[in-house]
């Protein structure tokens, strides 16, 4: 009896070792088949037009009385609106911002004698939805310097040029992001083929973030001085693998 009951606990005691093993190995097959991934990039592009346009146009008059200086800044203002006008731009959404005036004479430093005493500037803001006509009107400028309008320019005045924004990027969103995610899809199943196993499922995802670059990449180009541009995302995505 004694004997029958150590051959059973014998065999218990093996079943239990087999079966732990059998444990053991299936744990490190499953995790080394959740290890086998691969991480693919899908890229998606698209080509768009600016729909917002800025135009900062920065005025400048001088005189040795206050009043004509600013009679002269009013009138160059004035010209500049017909302008804007006769290109097709609706001039009530134009808007004056940051007028400065100078006292020459009220510079404890200034040591050469000045011919006008008081310098008045002001900026014009061209707001437009329009950017292509903004674009036409910024190329025919010299006609308001023919007209005698006087432009303020240089590097403390900032950009003198239009600024294109492009306003609608959530509306191309999804579809980019759909497509860029079915390129990379395209990338692991071509993987998986080449090496002779197939994808299980997303281990791991990142969207990426969405880019707006000048159409034109070139030195002295920038994007925002440029009214075509493109968008572009890259979606990264790792898949599981199996054989």
């Amino acid at each position: 009896m004694n004997g029958r009951h150590g051959i059973i606990g014998a065999l218990v005691v093996a079943l239990g070792i087999a079966l732990g093993g059998w444990f053991v190995g299936h744990g490190f097959q499953q995790g080394r088949s959740n290890d086998r991934f691969v991480t693919v990039k899908g890229v998606s592009e698209r080509s768009v037009e600016a729909d917002l346009a800025l135009w900062p146009l920065q005025f400048v008059a001088a005189d040795n009385d206050l009043s004509r200086a600013q009679s002269r800044l009013d009138a160059s203002i004035g010209v500049t609106l017909e302008f804007l006008a006769r290109q097709g731009l609706d001039t009530a959404r134009t808007q004056l911002q940051g007028l400065r005036v100078t006292d020459v004479l009220a510079n404890p430093y200034q040591q050469q004698r000045t011919v006008n005493r008081f310098v008045v500037n002001q900026t014009l803001v061209v707001r437009s939805s329009e950017p292509r006509k903004v674009l036409a009107a910024s190329e025919r400028v010299g006609e308001l310097v023919e007209a005698g309008v006087v432009l303020s320019s240089g590097a403390e005045y900032g950009a003198t040029g239009p600024t294109f924004l492009f306003k609608s990027l959530n509306d191309i969103k999804p579809e980019m992001i759909a497509e860029a995610t079915s390129r990379a899809r395209e990338a692991a199943e071509q993987f998986a083929a080449d090496s002779r196993s197939s994808i299980t499922g997303i281990r791991r995802a990142n969207q990426g973030v969405f880019v707006i670059l000048g159409r034109d990449r070139a030195p002295g180009l920038t994007e925002p001085s440029q009214l075509e541009k493109t968008v572009r995302v890259v979606s990264t995505v790792e898949y599981f693998l199996e054989d």
